[in-house]
């Protein structure tokens, strides 16, 4: 089987796709929200087909959020100026009515009919947001683990542990408390180590 173009109507919160062969028959229409799970299966829909590209209409504008999802999941986007989606509209043998499903197939035919459109690249400030949220997201789960760490600690030090949220003055109050109790208590009781 030969190349399939995935022509994309994408919008704020969904995106219309239809996948067509070299020939221009129709293998797959649907409509997709853009949150995780609605991007994950239609790229799942779209990895069916091995030699696959996505056309992706207004990569600087509306549909430049998807295509960098894309570029990022390794898939090969073209951008499809709006212009050529619009002439393959007026030359189609349909009614010419503008709906998403509609818009989708326009985009793929142009993707589909002409050559040396740009491929889009991934946008280094994306790549560099992208690098920063996923260090926002270890520092937090780092974050998480030591709080854990330590109610674990004080539970075992103190009778039903510390309260839920617990400040680094109020663990280390609890900590000179504690340690304190333990050395006036303990044989041979002086004072703590400093």
């Amino acid at each position: 089987m030969g190349q399939v173009i995935i022509g994309m109507d994408p919008h704020k919160r969904s995106a219309t796709i239809e996948i067509i062969n070299d020939r221009e028959k129709i293998l797959a229409q649907a409509r997709f929200g853009t949150d995780r799970d609605g991007y994950q299966t239609m790229l799942n829909l779209g990895r069916q087909h091995k030699d696959r590209v996505w056309a992706v209409e207004g990569c600087n504008g509306i549909g430049k959020h998807l295509a960098q999802r894309l570029i990022a999941d390794g898939e090969t986007v073209l951008d499809v100026p709006a212009k050529l989606s619009a002439r393959a509209r007026v030359f189609d043998t349909g009614q010419g009515r503008k709906t998403d499903p509609a818009d989708a197939h326009h985009i793929a035919v142009a993707a589909l009919r002409s050559k040396g459109l740009r491929q889009v690249v991934a946008d280094d400030a994306t790549v560099a947001l992208r690098l920063l949220v996923d260090r926002r997201d270890e520092l937090g789960r780092a974050h998480t683990d030591l709080l854990n760490r330590i109610h674990k600690l004080l539970l075992e030090l103190l009778p039903g542990g510390a309260k839920k949220y617990l400040s680094a003055a109020q663990a280390r109050e609890l900590l000179a408390t504690t340690a304190r109790v333990t050395w006036s208590a303990g044989p041979g009781a002086g004072s703590p180590p400093s």
